[in-house]
Order: structure tokens, then sequence, then C-alpha cells
């Protein structure tokens, strides 16, 4: 594979974004919609896949006390910048949260869940006292398919399917022998964009460490380390700023964070156990960023077969990418890489997604703990066999096996955790 290839990969799924981005996507499409239609908001009508539900209906906005669908949307309508794409929520106002607050309390807003077989995909209607404007998000988090004005479409674009792409097309093509040979070759200045994500992210981390947020996860195990609890290991170092960050980014926060293949939280998880590892180990920048891309590459590879939304949790393929890169760290052989990744999908495949909420900053952690556990065994020339569960011999037809009980093997799963969510 070319090398500009690659690094277009990282351009297209290495995206800043503020707040979690299901409800940002949600925003964004009713802030797009009510650019098209000035007037004073009669009704807004939301609509969006289970998926986006799950994950839009407990997390919180960033520097808003509000959450759910309802108010995403109106605070979008109110309040969002369709320019800024994902970090449309940048500068809002406590005013422009009671002007949300005030369509949601007026009977304004309905939202509900579509019938689609797409599993990111929002609808979003915007009724003036002068026009109505549609605003369809799918596949994507900033893919903007349709618009259209008083019925009339007037624009049609982005990609009713995204991995038909020629880049998703390239995606399919990488493997972990392609990228770990472009990480060790790759040129810095190819690396300013994963540099820039241990920045932001470590900013979300350290954040997450000295404020209160959410369950606190990070901030406890670093207490507990303190206290002689926990140990200061490489492990508990990993966990305590992963987790910290995801603390931070699911209780509102408003710092932006670098997303993976269209999750803040995953970008995270990508980034911040590798920079802590990294950190412990005391190894060299360039080492470090190198180590990231690996992380973020190998992340993308596996989310390009697994899909961005999934009943799995996103964070195991990250866990997967850290575990990589944390071999790398620690001087090991791309088998040793390879190896590593399959100890962790032999772990957490089957940890399920309920949706973002505060308690995915534990998830973080227990995927952040695995990827360290994972890689200290592949550099002792530990690895699980290919007579264990579903795990193949060649780490490709792993990867494949997983994502297949990913996309095709939760699907009821996903059905039933929406199910119990909504009855509750």
């Amino acid at each position: 594979m070319e090398r500009n290839r690659i690094s277009a990969i990282l351009e297209k799924e290495l995206v800043v974004a503020l707040g979690c981005t299901e409800p940002v996507a949600i925003a964004l499409a009713a802030a797009t919609a009510k650019s098209h239609a000035e007037g004073e908001i009669r009704q807004i009508v939301v609509m969006a896949s289970g998926n986006i539900i799950k994950n839009a209906k407990s997390v919180g906005i960033p520097g808003m006390s509000g959450k759910g669908l309802d108010f995403a949307a109106a605070i979008g309508a109110v309040g969002g910048n369709p320019e800024r794409k994902l970090e449309l929520l940048d500068g809002l106002t406590k005013d422009d949260e009671k002007k949300a607050f005030q369509l949601i309390e007026e009977g304004k807003i309905e939202a509900g869940q579509a019938d689609t077989p797409k599993r990111l995909y929002i609808e979003v209607k915007v009724k003036t006292d002068q026009k109505e404007a549609r605003v369809i998000i799918s596949d994507n988090h900033s893919n903007i398919t349709l618009i259209e004005v008083d019925g009339e479409a007037v624009f049609r674009g982005g990609c009713e399917n995204v991995r038909i792409q020629s880049e998703e097309e390239e995606l399919e093509a990488l493997t972990l022998d392609e990228i770990y040979a472009w990480v060790l070759q790759a040129e810095l200045s190819e690396l300013a964009l994963v540099k820039r994500s241990i920045e932001l992210n470590k900013v979300i981390g350290l954040e997450g460490l000295s404020g209160d947020y959410g369950l606190n996860v990070g901030r406890t195990i670093q207490e507990n380390v303190k206290k002689g609890i926990l140990s200061d290991d490489l492990a508990t170092a990993a966990m305590s700023l992963a987790a910290a960050g995801s603390d931070a980014r699911m209780a509102g926060s408003t710092l932006p964070v670098m997303a993976n293949t269209g999750s803040g939280n995953q970008g995270i998880a990508v980034t911040l156990p590798v920079v802590a590892a990294a950190e412990k180990l005391q190894v060299s920048e360039d080492v470090m960023i190198r180590a990231v891309a690996l992380s973020h590459l190998v992340t993308i590879h596996i989310k390009s077969k697994f899909g961005r939304l999934s009943a799995l949790c996103g964070v195991t393929a990250a866990g997967m990418g850290a575990s990589a890169a944390i071999v790398y760290l620690l001087g090991g052989t791309l088998q040793q890489v390879k190896a590593a990744v399959q100890n962790t999908i032999g772990n957490v495949s089957g940890m399920i997604c309920d949706g973002a909420k505060a308690g995915c900053a534990m998830k973080v952690s227990t995927c952040s703990n695995v990827a360290v556990q994972s890689a200290l065994l592949a550099m002792s020339h530990q690895e699980i066999q290919s007579t264990d569960g579903f795990i193949h011999d060649d780490v490709e037809k792993s990867i494949e096996a997983f994502c297949t009980l990913g996309n095709e093997g939760t699907r009821q799963t996903d059905e039933w955790i929406l199910k119990l969510m909504m009855e509750k």
C-alpha cells in the first residue's frame, strides 16, 4: 500500500470532536436544518436508529446540564454552528441552554426510533413559522446525505454507505503487516495528526484526574495508588489516565478530543493507555508518537470491518490497538504485536455496548488493563492458540471472526439492550 494512502486514512479517521459523537451528530443535523429554515421554531422532530438512541440517551453534553435526543436537537438548533461539524457545540452559553429547555418545556421537540436497517441514522425536521427543513445523516457522524427545504432537495451528498467509498476499500486492504511497516518508516511530518491526538487527549485525561467527573474511575485508581492499595505499575498508569479521560468526556467536559473512527471515547482509549505506558517506560517522543500511530491504525483497521456502531463495545477494538502499541514500546517484534492483538481478542470480545454514559470509563479502564496484560504475555511469547474459541492461527482471520460476531452475531442482543434501556 502506498505511503500516502495510509496518511490519507489517518486524516479521514482522526477528527477533533467536542462532546460524545452521537448527541453531537444529532445537534449537527438540527443545526444544519435550522440554518436552512429561518424564523421562529415551531417544531423539531428527531428520528434516529437504535444505536444512536442508545448512545445519545444518557451521556453528558459539553458544558450543559441537559441530556437526551430532544435536548441534543434543541441545543443544536438554537446554538450550534453547523460549519464547525463535530465541534459545533463549542462556545455554547447558558442562554442557549435556557432556550433549548424552553423548546422542550413547550412541547416543540419530538424524538423517536427510525425504521431503518442502518445502525447510524439520524433524521431531523425543523419547522419554523416560515419554512420546513429536513436533514439526514447516515453511516458516519458528520456524513450529511440529504438537505430538504419545503420538500425540495437542495443538497444530496455524503455517501449512503461510506464503506464502499474508495477510502473504505483502502481500509479493507490494510493488514497488520503493512501498518507495522508504515509506522516504522513514516516521517514524523506524516504523524503530525497523531501527535495532535496525544496532546488533545492527554489534556482531557489530566482534567479527569484533577476534577470531579462521572464515576471518577481514573481519579479513584490514582488515589488508591497513592494509598498503597494499588501498585504504581504500567497497568494502573494506563488504566487511570485513560479512564480519567473517559470520565471527563462522558460527563460533558468542554474539552475537545481527537476521535478515532467517529468515536471520541475510542480516541481516548486508543491514545491514553499508550501515552501512560510510554511515560512510565520513559521512551523518546519519537517512539511514543509511532506507538500511538500504530494503536490508531490497528484500531481503524479493525473498526473498518467491525462497523462504527455495534452491540459490542468499540473500546474493545481500541484495546486491541493499544496492546499492539504497548508491545512496540517494549521493543517487541511484529509477531509479538500480532500475538498481543490475538490475546486481546480472546479476552474482551463479549463486552456489550449499553450506550454512552459515565460507566464507559470503567470499560475503558478494563480494556486498558487488558491491553497491558496482552502485551506482556506476548512479550513472554504467550499467545492464545487456535484451539481456543474462535481464535485462528492467522490474526487477520481472528479479526474477521471478531468483526463477524460484532456485526452478525449480536443483532438480537442489540435489540434487547435498547429494549431494556427504554423500559427503565
